[in-house]
């Protein structure tokens, strides 16, 4: 009996809503900002992503929409989960994120006159694990670099100038629910049960984009001039 192939697993990648959404929020980390060390890549020794934000975590929000929302991106690579996202998603048995360490709002800024009582969830500091062994495939990503490609074949690390979708090397990723694949750190990325996660609790104030749709140009130079997977 011959099986059917199976389909490639599908993922996204996790930013907060556009701006000037029901949702939109800043986050200022309060003095004074404690900050850990950066993991470093095993095989170069250059850093990979952010310096951690260590304890206290005390913050003040600006809020330009409506209402707060489950998910905050404060400055670095740390995120503010409210305590339902947490309490649902380590229910459920997902995985990816470490931490889960309470964090206090100290003031809520309005940016809109609104009679109506806000309503301020509980927050907790969330992280992604350091390294994640899923990698980006260079080959089939569509990634404009500033100078030259990545020589490291660990960190996969290098200043870009465009992304115009990314896709992951077959066989790297880990089967974790939430990551930081090697060679685009910045880019937070999500399996196809944690979309489905959101969906199906409402989850506010995330945007989920197939990877292979992302679209970042910030100096319109425009996708590569070869086609994934071509020379």
């Amino acid at each position: 009996m011959v099986s059917e192939p199976t389909a490639s697993p599908r993922f996204f990648i996790l930013e907060k809503d556009k701006l000037w959404s029901r949702y939109d929020v800043d986050v200022d980390e309060l003095e004074p900002v404690n900050l850990g060390e950066a993991a470093l890549c095993q095989r170069c020794g250059d850093a990979i992503g952010m310096l951690p934000w260590l304890p206290p975590y005390r913050v003040e929000l600006v809020l330009h929409g409506e209402e707060l929302g489950d998910f905050l991106k404060p400055p670095g690579d740390d995120l503010l989960m409210s305590e339902r996202f947490a309490r649902a998603f380590q229910e459920e048995g997902l995985t990816g994120l470490e931490g889960f360490h309470p964090v206090e709002v100290v003031r809520v800024r309005r940016k809109r006159r609104s009679p109506k009582a806000l309503h301020v969830p509980a927050y907790l500091v969330v992280r992604t694990r350091p390294i994640s062994r899923a990698a980006v495939d260079m080959a089939r990503s569509r990634i404009v670099y500033a100078g030259d490609p990545p020589t490291c074949e660990e960190c996969r690390e290098a200043t870009k100038n465009a992304i115009h979708g990314y896709t992951l090397e077959p066989g790297t990723w880990g089967g974790e629910d939430i990551f930081r694949p090697r060679g685009l750190s910045g880019c937070l990325t999500v399996s196809e049960r944690f979309a489905r996660f959101v969906e199906r609790h409402g989850f506010t104030n995330m945007k989920l984009t197939p990877t292979e749709q992302l679209v970042w140009d910030p100096l319109r130079r425009g996708p590569p001039r070869t086609k994934p997977g071509t020379a």
